[in-house]
């Protein structure tokens, strides 16, 4: 090992240089230092004498022409298609695509279609401690719709809602979802269009439990401005690729 080489080990403090540390200096370098800092400081006495004896200059006035505002009628606000927070501002539930016609009614979906910090943070395996940090990310809103297809087959997107005063979270909460997706073995992926990075995935091996039947589950994550959009998919059936990029897309597509 190099002598100059850093020493990293157990009880390292966390703040230790990663790298050799910089040489001292030498005593001329020192001296070199001190001798132009005695110039400067000679420097700048002879500047005030000089400046001392000279006759004081005069500002120029303070006031400034007027600018008159320009006639006409105010400009038009920006509509929803110029300024993405027109939309997002509204109802957020109506942003999300409309529950199949055929189709049943999720019972776990409160009709009014709102998911409030508490009911969001139960979505959760570990509510008691998603609901600080939820907080601490300025969750500002949730809106939901599911529904139950046939007899085996649940779907429910959720569209999650984040002040970001400080910090882009409605991305971070999507690259959250990639992130647990892709841990799961037996899983494909694919992008989902008309996004900067959302993905969905198919996950092809089944949770089993003994006495019910095998389910198969697929999902898709994505972000737009400050909502981040999540879709579940559940079936006692392998789930196509078709069926989650065709629910993500026409999601993505309304934001």
């Amino acid at each position: 090992m190099p002598d100059d080489a850093p020493i990293v080990g157990p009880g390292t403090a966390p703040d230790a240089p990663s790298g050799p540390r910089p040489r001292r200096r030498g005593r001329t370098t020192l001296i070199v230092a001190t001798a132009a800092v005695l110039g400067l400081v000679a420097g700048t006495c002879t500047g005030l004498v000089v400046q001392a004896h000279r006759a004081p200059t005069e500002l120029p006035p303070l006031s400034q022409p007027v600018v008159t505002q320009a006639e006409g009628p105010a400009p038009e606000p920006l509509s929803a298609a110029q300024d993405h927070r027109v939309k997002t501002n509204g109802d957020l539930r109506k942003l999300l695509i409309a529950r199949p016609k055929g189709t049943k009614e999720a019972h776990w979906v409160d009709n009014d279609g709102w998911l409030d910090l508490t009911d969001y943070a139960e979505s959760y395996k570990k509510p008691a401690d998603a609901f600080p940090d939820l907080i601490g990310d300025q969750f500002r809103r949730a809106a939901v719709v599911g529904w139950k297809q046939g007899s085996t087959s649940t779907v429910e997107i959720r569209l999650v809602q984040f002040r970001q005063e400080e910090e882009l979270k409605a991305a971070e909460y999507a690259e959250n979802g990639y992130y647990w997706a892709e841990k799961e073995g037996g899983t494909r992926s694919w992008s989902v269009p008309g996004t900067e990075d959302g993905m969905a995935y198919v996950h092809t091996r089944p949770d089993t439990e003994p006495g019910y039947l095998p389910l198969y589950s697929a999902e898709a994550h994505a972000w737009r401005g400050d909502i981040a959009m999540e879709v579940w998919v559940y079936d006692t059936r392998p789930i196509s690729k078709d069926r989650i990029m065709d629910l993500a897309g026409r999601q993505v597509g309304r934001l």
